[in-house]
């Protein structure tokens, strides 16, 4: 069975690899609050052929909570999974149409849930695009419904109250993918009732920094990035808006080489609107 190589992949290897009995590719596009686009409408316009709609904002996520897009449950996961026609052994690519940047939560998702065999697809849609590669539109057939089975891998997220009882343990190293000024507070948070600034002793790498027109930039200077905010030997927790860019980090991070990876999920919409954590500027 082919492996994926790494945890991103090329257009070259994906359209190589297109008709693979055992590839299963996901469209996981997603837009911030207050943006006109809309992911799925889009997906069923224009997409890489045979990809399924993964849409971790509203429907693979966990309901009943005020807090946007948290991870579900192993069981509604493995319910959703199933449904898109998912065998635990198949390789899982995902892109997203804006080449970088709601691809890596999906990745995240499937690691947490304890698949190995998953990659985001680097410059995402533009890329594939760019290449002159097939795309495909219209309905899509539904996928005969699989027994997905997750295998949850507690040490890639981790909760509020933990992370508070972790900020001042030097062996952690809490980085913010937000963008500078709503990290020190200097612009409004763009969802309401959510305060500026961060965390004590959080670190500020906005996602950005890490890709270059939609790819990755190269692994020497992801390798510097990371290393310039933390020590190689030290637990990576990522935050950011809602726990999206907080995967940029996580995927940029393993790419560097960093093995202990965490994602904050609530990110800065819990954090930054529970007024029992503090916060600074």
């Amino acid at each position: 069975m082919p492996l994926v190589p790494s945890s991103l992949v090329t257009t070259d290897w994906l359209a190589e690899h297109l008709t693979d009995y055992n590839l299963v590719i996901l469209d996981a596009s997603w837009f911030m609050p207050g943006s006109t686009r809309n992911p799925q409408q889009e997906w069923s316009e224009k997409r890489i052929p045979r990809a399924r709609y993964f849409d971790f904002d509203k429907k693979i996520a966990a309901p009943n909570t005020q807090f946007p897009h948290m991870l579900p449950s192993p069981e509604l996961f493995e319910k959703a999974v199933s449904e898109l026609g998912i065998n635990n052994d198949d390789i899982v690519v995902v892109y997203d149409t804006q080449g970088l940047f709601s691809a890596p939560r999906v990745w995240w998702m499937f690691k947490v849930m304890g698949h190995k065999n998953v990659a985001v697809l680097d410059g995402g849609l533009p890329a594939w695009l760019a290449g002159n590669n097939p795309i495909e539109g219209g309905e899509l057939t539904a996928p005969e419904v699989t027994a997905y089975k997750a295998a949850f891998e507690p040490e890639w997220v981790i909760d509020a109250d933990t992370l508070e009882s972790l900020l001042d343990d030097h062996s952690v190293a809490v980085l913010d993918a937000r963008g500078a000024a709503r990290f020190f507070g200097t612009e409004p948070e763009p969802r309401q009732g959510v305060r500026g600034g961060h965390m004590p002793n959080a670190k500020s790498l906005p996602f950005s920094q890490l890709i270059k027109d939609g790819f990755f930039i190269e692994k020497e200077l992801l390798i510097n990035r990371f290393n310039a905010v933390s020590d190689t030997e030290q637990r990576l927790i990522f935050s950011c808006g809602s726990g999206v860019t907080a995967c940029v980090l996580a995927l940029g991070a393993e790419l560097a080489g960093r093995k202990m990876l965490t994602v904050y999920d609530g990110s800065w919409t819990e954090w930054g609107s529970t007024y029992k954590y503090p916060v600074v500027k």
